[in-house]
């Protein structure tokens, strides 16, 4: 006996930019109160350490207020970049965080901008 699945044809990919726009914005809405909460836990361990609040509740690695501070600025930072991406904008870092390993700087296209040009005006 012999059994034949048809499957219907599905959609064709799309080769465009942005496809992924919605899950983005959808996993940066979702990292928004995550973020929160590790600014929380980590205010709160300060709080605990300075003598202002109850005894923290966690021990161990996760007990240090650096840790949580900074995982919540990785994580706002990254809701904010995948919120900007999924609202229609471009996908890129903040200057701030955009790490150049060996990278010469820029050199200004105007000859009257390059230090050179601006010191021999001074003089």
């Amino acid at each position: 006996m012999i059994v034949r699945i048809h499957l219907r044809k599905g959609h064709p990919l799309r080769k465009t930019r942005g496809k992924n726009r919605q899950l983005a914005l959808a996993c940066g809405a979702l990292l928004i109160p995550a973020a929160l909460m590790a600014y929380v836990l980590g205010f709160w361990r300060l709080a605990s350490d300075i003598g202002v609040a109850n005894e923290f509740a966690i021990h161990g690695l996760f007990s240090h207020w650096q840790l949580w501070i900074v995982t919540a600025v990785v994580l706002h930072v990254a809701a904010g970049v995948l919120s900007r991406y999924g609202r229609g904008g471009e996908f890129h870092l903040p200057s701030a965080l955009a790490f150049r390993f060996g990278a010469a700087p820029e050199e200004p296209s105007d000859p009257a901008d390059r230090p050179e040009a601006r010191s021999a005006k001074a003089s």
